[in-house]
């Protein structure tokens, strides 16, 4: 809600907690005084506008302080008339604070007070909220924390035992290890030995020997009879041997 407001000859537009310098006014600092002069009021999507004034419009204001303007100068000069003038001028202020815009039955100041009680009120529900849910939470964190204790102290006690039951099911397991594996590796190692292949990569040449005439054999032909044995048989024979002439 706002308002146009004329004093001193002038119009200034305002709402609820403008601030501004008028004309001088006879009122003392602090006091509360009403700007009866209201050309124009607006609420929302409602305005009234004064003939030339508002009838059920009204403005409340608190005076703060006097103060003064800027200095003006005014300087008047009349040619061939040797006329030069110079003044100066500060002119005397009152400021004012907006405290109450009214239309009728409403008025700013009242609702802004409900939206701030409102406002207020809400606030306090959220921190009461707030610190509801945080004494909720911390009372849950400490019951969990005392539940977590209990379950650990019985733990601790029995953990030691089970880790030495671990420890004295394994250390028989790992000494009989030792034991399997050594007479399992025995028949292994006697095996290659007594077969016929590792007796070849040894350094002994009997074997190597004998094994040559064995694959021989088999592809060993009937050697072709020749002259010269002929002749050598028959010498044995006793027989005469025999020239070319004879054949």
């Amino acid at each position: 809600m706002y308002a146009v407001i004329e004093t001193g000859g002038k119009q200034y537009t305002v709402e609820l907690g403008t601030e501004l310098e008028v004309e001088l006014l006879d009122a003392e600092p602090g006091k509360e005084i009403n700007l009866d002069r209201v050309l124009l009021v607006v609420d929302g999507d409602t305005s009234a506008i004064g003939q030339p004034l508002v009838k059920d419009g009204g403005v409340s204001a608190v005076v703060l302080r006097r103060d003064r303007g800027e200095k003006t100068i005014s300087f008047k000069y009349r040619p061939k008339a040797r006329s030069r003038v110079k003044k100066g001028h500060r002119q005397e202020l009152t400021v004012l604070k907006i405290t109450d815009v009214r239309l009728g039955s409403k008025s700013a100041a009242k609702e802004a007070k409900e939206a701030a009680e409102a406002a207020a009120a809400a606030k306090s529900r959220v921190a009461k909220a707030a610190a509801r849910q945080a004494a909720e939470d911390a009372a849950l964190a400490e019951k969990l924390k005392t539940r977590k204790a209990a379950a650990e102290e019985p733990g601790k006690g029995k953990a030691p035992k089970a880790k030495a039951a671990a420890g004295a099911k394994e250390a028989p397991a790992k000494a009989e290890a030792p034991a399997k594996s050594a007479k399992t590796a025995a028949p292994a190692k006697a095996a290659p030995k007594a077969t016929a292949p590792k007796a070849t990569t040894t350094k002994d040449p009997a074997p190597a020997k004998t094994a040559a005439p064995a694959k021989a054999a088999p592809k060993a032909t009937a050697p072709k009879a020749t002259a010269t044995d002929t002749k050598a048989g028959e010498a044995a024979a006793g027989q005469p041997a025999r020239t070319k002439k004879d054949e």
